[in-house]
């Protein structure tokens, strides 16, 4: 069975972004991008969205780089608008056995809401934007249970794993 799994940074008050053009890569600490890069190099294969693409600005190297888009093209990724159903078993049956969601927010809900994430990888950075935009933007109601938190001396950035538990939960309507 194949591994998905959110990786994502949040501001101390919860955002992961202040707009969709504000990149992780100006504000996030050098122990949650040692984590991206080692998790997301595991995983083989990383999926966003164009937003999210166009705030790294190309391919992120060692990485089979999906990019969900209707009227984009980039050079170097996988375009796809696969449901992410769709997308994990075509991914399956090319012999992926891991996969690195990495946002933006719509995309990390349409996977949560699709049932296929296992695992969410959360540093919450010791920074404060007031308002931005929320890692989910529809109303999700899933179980989490803490497997590791870590704090990073340097930085005071909390590493944190979850494994997403779904008995019991309700899932919304699409």
């Amino acid at each position: 069975m194949i591994k998905v799994f959110i990786i994502a940074a949040v501001s101390a008050d919860g955002f992961i972004a202040k707009d969709s053009e504000h990149s992780p890569m100006y504000w996030t600490s050098k122990a949650d991008k040692k984590r991206f890069v080692q998790l997301t190099k595991r995983a083989g294969v990383v999926v966003m969205g164009a937003s999210t693409y166009k705030t790294i600005g190309k391919p992120l190297a060692e990485r089979i780089n999906i990019v969900y888009s209707k009227n984009q093209n980039f050079d170097g990724v996988e375009m796809t608008q696969d449901s992410p159903i769709d997308l994990v078993q075509k991914l399956e049956a090319r012999g992926i056995k891991e996969v690195a969601i990495c946002g933006g927010a719509h995309i990390y809900t349409m996977f949560m809401k699709s049932g296929l994430v296992d695992t969410i990888y959360l540093t919450i950075e010791p920074v404060v934007f007031g308002k931005g935009m929320n890692i989910f933007n529809e109303e999700l109601h899933y179980s989490l249970k803490l497997v590791s938190s870590q704090i990073s001396e340097s930085t005071n950035s909390l590493l944190l794993e979850y494994k997403v538990d779904y008995s019991g939960t309700p899932k919304l309507k699409d």
